[in-house]
């Protein structure tokens, strides 16, 4: 067997040494060339040998000024959504307080607007607060609407303010009928079986007493707390049939507890028929509105 010997030379490392030194003496021939022959020397490199370099440079330049030119139209869009989500938010809060005017324009009896606020405090999710109490005519069972329907009642009242109940509390109860006065019931709350899953139920209705989906469910004025008339939902489906003799149905709620901030508070109880009042607001007459 050959003993080992180192590998001869290649002839890339001789090409490389020669490049090199021709590279080096270009370099200093440049030295001693006139300004003018320097530039001619160097705008014909940018075209041939360089081309390529400056090319990419001039790409990476341009994406830094695309790059800085984004972050500059994001900031304003981001600028812009804020601005137009408290204008929203301002819209439909005006909206609300329009709608809010117009139901107490239409009504003689006494009607005190109220902002709802909530405790936020476990086991009180059902519950909130009213900034005007006793000393304002507020009294236990006060009637609580907003303008799309009935929030709740008045459960606890004080000097300066109040504590009421929404639809979703267990003790809710309301007198309640078909809008059309074909049938006449109960509307109460059924709890879910995780928060925030109750539901409405319409019973005692009669077994042979056709009820449409979506049929609008009313109050019916019986049991002197709320006024006749105030929406409460709308039919959405059977929930059962006792026997031959009584159903129930799942109701709809045209109000949103947790979406209610502004509200009318009655300060009488039962008796007034406010069906002709929520037909007007129904229909979009309200002043100042888009209707």
């Amino acid at each position: 067997m050959p003993p080992y010997a180192p590998e001869p030379e290649s002839g890339g490392r001789r090409r490389d040494f020669l490049l090199a030194g021709f590279v080096l003496l270009l370099a200093l021939s440049a030295l001693y060339m006139s300004d003018e022959r320097q530039q001619q020397v160097s705008n014909g490199l940018q075209v041939t040998a360089l081309r390529p370099f400056l090319g990419i440079q001039r790409q990476l330049a341009a994406n830094r000024t695309r790059a800085t030119e984004i972050d500059s139209v994001l900031a304003v869009v981001d600028s812009l959504t804020a601005l137009l989500a408290t204008h929203s938010a301002v819209v439909d809060e005006n909206r609300t307080l329009r709608e809010l005017l117009a139901l107490g324009e239409r009504t003689d009896r006494p009607y005190l607007p109220a902002t709802i606020l909530r405790p936020g405090t476990p086991g009180s999710e059902s519950m909130f607060i009213v900034g005007i109490g006793s000393e304002d005519g507020v009294v236990v069972g006060s009637p609580v609407i907003g303008p799309y329907g009935l929030v709740g009642r008045i459960r606890e009242v004080r000097a300066n303010d109040a504590v009421g109940m929404d639809w979703t509390h267990p003790e809710f109860r309301a007198g309640a009928m078909i809008a059309d006065g074909s049938a006449y019931g109960l509307v109460e709350n059924q709890p879910g079986d995780f928060l925030g899953d109750d539901q409405l139920v319409l019973n005692g209705i009669p077994f042979n007493q056709p009820v449409a989906t979506d049929a609008l469910v009313v109050t019916s004025g019986l049991g002197g707390i709320y006024p006749r008339g105030v929406p409460i939902g709308r039919v959405r489906e059977l929930q059962e049939s006792e026997g031959s003799w009584r159903k129930s149905y799942f109701l709809t709620a045209e109000v949103d507890p947790g979406s209610a901030t502004h509200v009318v508070v009655f300060t009488g109880l039962g008796g007034e028929d406010a069906s002709a009042i929520w037909a007007e607001i129904q229909e979009g007459d309200v002043p100042g509105g888009e209707g």
